[in-house]
């Protein structure tokens, strides 16, 4: 990988728009549908035509039309309305659940592999213990434990989520450490903190990046799954799993109410993935 401790990198703008400008459809794609998903989550209640929890009985049920383009639910609620406006629930927990287990797996993870030893020894333990059990099983009991609501929805995944990036920076950090720029460094005198931050980190965090696109997916679909179950965001509040569940007992009569939400989370899946898997490449055609 490039030698951060020679060359440092560029700054984050001039970074992110070669990033989006280079060559390849599955990049450009990508950035230009989160581009697109974030606008419409920030732009909601601008885009929106109805307020999301605006009911109108007697219209209760309606298929897609003009006035409705998702149709309505069975409270007369704008189902259009409704998906806009969770998406900015969806992406906040896409965004926290990411974020926050990053930060504290990137940091375990640095310290395990560069220090080693007993550090090292209990925090892989720590990691097995985790990845023993399926994430989302994980997850739910926690909630469950804790109580429905966003905040211990943010919790929970916080909790079982930082042990994939700790267990991927880990093993960057084990090859990177016997590099000879940190060799050189070391030898230089420069304090374990520095190394590890200044030349370790730029070098080993790429790989929990790229994963990080894959795993805001799953939070999404963590979250929609806990809303489906009653253990996530709470009615009345618009959220994607929320809706499924609210129109599963219409999936007969009125599809739309179950389809249009089930459709945004696979776009944004869709779109995200891509990013990822463009953010890959490039990281590859870059360090060749």
């Amino acid at each position: 990988m490039t030698d951060y401790a020679v060359r440092l990198p560029a700054s984050g703008a001039r970074a992110a728009w070669r990033f989006a400008s280079s060559p390849g459809w599955s990049r450009r794609i990508g950035v230009a549908g989160v581009v697109a998903i974030c606008l419409v989550a920030v732009f909601a209640p601008l885009i929106a035509p109805y307020a999301p929890d605006e009911q109108d009985l007697p219209t209760g049920l309606q298929g897609p039309s003009w006035t409705h383009l998702f149709g309505t639910d069975q409270l007369g609620q704008d189902v259009f309305s409704r998906v806009i406006f969770a998406s900015l629930i969806d992406l906040q927990i896409g965004i926290v659940g990411v974020t926050i287990p990053l930060i504290v797996g990137t940091i375990v993870g640095l310290f395990a592999g560069y220090y080693g030893g007993w550090l090292d020894t209990v925090i892989g333990r720590l990691i097995d213990i985790f990845t023993a059990f399926p994430f989302l099983v994980l997850v739910i009991a926690i909630v469950a434990m804790l109580g429905p609501g966003l905040r211990n929805l943010y919790i929970a995944i916080a909790v079982v989520s930082w042990v994939a990036y700790a267990r991927i920076i880990r093993g960057e950090t084990l090859s990177a450490k016997r590099r000879d720029y940190v060799v050189a460094a070391h030898g230089l005198g420069y304090s374990g903190p520095r190394l590890m931050f200044r030349h370790v980190l730029p070098n080993v965090v790429a790989p929990a990046v790229v994963f990080s696109m894959s795993d805001f997916v799953l939070d999404i679909v963590a979250g929609a799954s806990l809303g489906f179950f009653g253990l996530g965001v709470q009615p009345p509040q618009a959220e994607w799993g929320v809706m499924i569940a609210d129109g599963r007992n219409f999936i007969t009569t009125a599809p739309w109410l179950v389809f249009f939400p089930g459709l945004a989370i696979v776009v944004v899946g869709f779109f995200f993935s891509l990013l990822g898997d463009g953010l890959a490449d490039y990281i590859r055609r870059v360090d060749r």
